[in-house]
């Protein structure tokens, strides 16, 4: 790095998703409800370098255009520096992410917003919501094949969302008198796969499917109202229909349905997968923080790797452990 340059520098960060109901059925133009998972984030800061940019991360260091691994993240780059009128060599990227990568929990997204966020710093430059996440979407695409969109937008919004694909989301204020508990299988889960596999349904079994994506499509809608009324028990039984119909669909593993038995067993008012499945995290919904405690301390005990633990009252805050 060329050290007498290193005063200019931007900075950019993000925090990922957990997607409280409408995994899956989101991309079929059914409704979805995230939240901001705050409890892990993103940070990427960038320096300038001389010759080819560089990036240095968990994932891949050495030159941006030779990993094919973040060719994703590299087109992205491209793209923002063409338009900005800019070259995209020169860089010297360096991430630092505490989200874990395909869980489920929007990592690829986080990564492609803070990094965003730090060519606008490095750049002095600005873009509207529409902008940022036709940017964002081209890593996305690139990524899960098919994107919904709605990792963006609840990254973007910093707040609960309820989300339909191409329509503008709609933040909720979630006051709701309970606890959130989510965890992580260890088990990394693709996407795509994930996505491409409904397709398939659709076309083996279109009738089965579609009944299955249409009643995730009512839940989202019934979760909405009871999250506006404050029912939190109401919510767990929808949280949990949820799940069967996301094993309908077949994306959720022996790990998930593990996890999610244990989580009612240890008192959880309802339980279900969270994201593309096939490993990745799943959410478990508690009345009291004490319960909520009660329940990550029987998933660790059942083989999670990670728990956390946010209350519903306050999403938007850091309030997570």
């Amino acid at each position: 790095m060329d050290a007498l340059a290193q005063t200019k520098q931007g900075i950019g960060t993000a925090h990922g998703k957990v997607i409280l109901i409408g995994e899956h059925a989101v991309v079929y133009n059914m409704p979805a409800i995230a939240l901001p998972f705050t409890a892990a984030t993103v940070s990427v800061s960038i320096q300038p370098c001389t010759g080819e940019s560089y990036i240095d991360s968990a994932y891949y260091t050495g030159p941006l255009a030779s990993s094919e691994q973040l060719n994703h993240l590299y087109q992205m780059i491209q793209a923002v520096c063409t338009y900005l009128e800019t070259s995209a060599d020169g860089l010297y990227f360096t991430i630092d992410s505490s989200l874990p990568a395909e869980r489920g929990v929007g990592s690829s997204a986080a990564v492609a917003s803070a990094t965003l966020r730090a060519l606008l710093d490095y750049f002095d430059a600005e873009l509207d919501e529409a902008s940022f996440t036709h940017f964002v979407s081209i890593s996305e695409n690139m990524v899960h094949g098919q994107a919904s969109g709605i990792d963006t937008e609840v990254i973007f919004q910093q707040s609960p969302i309820y989300f339909t694909k191409d329509q503008p989301p709609e933040t909720l204020d979630l006051q709701l008198s309970g606890y959130l508990i989510t965890a992580d299988t260890g088990v990394t889960g693709s996407t795509k796969e994930a996505v491409a596999d409904i397709q398939q349904l659709l076309i083996d079994y279109p009738a089965k499917t579609l009944e299955a994506i249409q009643k995730l499509g009512q839940l989202a809608n019934q979760a909405k109202e009871v999250i506006l009324s404050g029912n939190i028990k109401q919510l767990g039984q929808i949280l949990s229909n949820s799940h069967l119909q996301l094993k309908q669909l077949t994306v959720s593993s022996p790990e998930l349905d593990q996890l999610v038995f244990t989580a009612l067993q240890a008192g959880a008012l309802g339980a279900k997968l969270t994201g593309s499945g096939r490993g990745g995290c799943m959410i478990a919904l508690a009345a009291t923080e004490a319960e909520a405690q009660q329940i990550a301390d029987a998933l660790q005990q059942a083989g999670a790797t990670q728990t956390w633990i946010n209350s519903l009252g306050d999403s938007t805050d850091d309030n997570l452990y």
